[in-house]
């Protein structure tokens, strides 16, 4: 059912926990299957995700998903990272069953939201 790149980062999942003073922060749930997924980005001043973590409640895919978005977006630029599409999250992971897209969804919804957040906060700023 699930590839071993879902399985190594559903049993491994990298880049959990929070981040002190998190540039953004980006939370999305679904309310079918109850999968929710919280994302923090620091940012620095080259517009470069320096480190991202991820916090999710959800089935092996959710999980997975999650840490594959992480990896794919630690050290590359905001404009990079927004490119970022739940097509390419469920590919890098070898596919995912079709009954399980929706996961992928969650986790470039979660990474697109936090760097809405930061650009947010970063106008406010600037204002």
């Amino acid at each position: 059912m699930y590839s071993q790149k879902v399985m190594d980062h559903f049993m491994n999942p990298r880049n959990v926990g929070k981040i002190d003073l998190a540039s953004g922060v980006g939370e999305v749930g679904n309310p079918v299957c109850g999968d929710i997924m919280h994302i923090e980005i620091k940012v620095n001043d080259e517009d470069i995700i320096e480190d991202i973590k991820f916090n999710t409640f959800g089935c092996a895919a959710a999980i997975a998903t999650s840490s594959m978005v992480t990896e794919m977006v630690k050290g590359k630029t905001l404009e990079e990272a927004e490119r970022i599409t739940n097509r390419a999250v469920a590919e890098a992971l070898d596919g995912l069953p079709e009954v399980k897209m929706h996961c992928s969804n969650l986790a470039a919804d979660a990474l697109h939201e936090a760097i809405k957040d930061y650009m947010a906060k970063r106008e406010t700023a600037s204002a």
